[in-house]
């Protein structure tokens, strides 16, 4: 009789781990991303939670809103992830929809271009492997910078215009 049920047990989860495999853990909605610029972390919230946190690296002058192109400053304020591209130049990226209305009369009002292509993004391609190291500093142009294995999460949750904050 055990060897019966033992065998009945073996079956199914014989039956069903290639189900689990194929369609992964289900996946939390992700309504908000939140950059905390000071802490140096990356959220992804969802219905109100923290659903995932990751540490990130920004641009070589992080401190203050982006003003103009070369700044090497990430924007502050409320965007949108508006597009993605998986043939980046690092890792998988997505969009932040900087510069918007405000931010281009801004930097018109001072004479500069505002700047733009800031993303979310994953290491320098074939850097992968330095990802952690790479983590410890602030190293892009104004960018939002994680380790691939973090992009290639945030690549699954977060869907194309979801909301972006990037606070100080």
């Amino acid at each position: 009789m055990w060897a019966k049920i033992s065998l009945t047990i073996c079956a199914y989860l014989i039956a069903t781990v290639p189900l689990l495999e194929r369609n992964g853990p289900p996946r939390q909605k992700v309504d908000l991303v939140r950059v905390e610029k000071s802490q140096r972390q990356l959220q992804l919230i969802g219905a109100g939670k923290i659903l995932r946190s990751y540490g990130i690296a920004l641009g070589g002058a992080p401190i203050g809103h982006k003003q103009q192109e070369g700044d090497e400053r990430t924007p502050e304020g409320r965007y949108v992830l508006d597009w993605r591209n998986p043939n980046s130049v690092a890792h998988r990226s997505i969009h932040i929809s900087y510069p918007n209305a405000d931010d281009i009369a801004a930097a018109k009002s001072r004479g500069v271009h505002p700047g733009g292509f800031i993303m979310i993004h994953g290491q320098p391609n074939g850097f992968g492997w330095m990802g952690r190291l790479l983590q410890l500093v602030d190293w892009t142009d104004g960018c939002v910078a994680v380790t691939d294995s973090d992009m290639d999460e945030i690549w699954t949750m977060v869907a194309d215009g979801t909301p972006i904050e990037i606070v100080r």
